[in-house]
């Protein structure tokens, strides 16, 4: 699994708490392996953001993210229930 990463979601990355940044890529080795594992609580997400997904970091915090092809995604946006409005 080949992950890009958008000028937004290393923007919003960047002012993650510790702990979050740690949680993120402890589940980003997961998602490599298999972006539906159990784990992370893989969604699909409604209205405006219906053709993307989501997968849970830590508590409220989730990556956003859209498959561009089968071995490709690209993680829009990192944050809380916010990164929706």
């Amino acid at each position: 699994m080949i992950i890009h990463t958008t000028s937004k979601f290393r923007k919003a990355y960047k002012k993650m708490p510790e702990i979050v940044k740690n949680k993120a890529e402890e589940k980003e080795r997961i998602f490599i392996k298999n972006p539906f594992d159990k784990r992370l609580d893989t969604h699909k997400l409604h209205g405006k953001y219906r053709d993307y997904q989501a997968f849970t970091v830590v508590g409220q915090y989730r990556i956003m993210f859209i498959f561009v092809n089968s071995d490709t995604v690209d993680f829009l946006n990192i944050g809380t229930h916010e990164i929706y409005k």
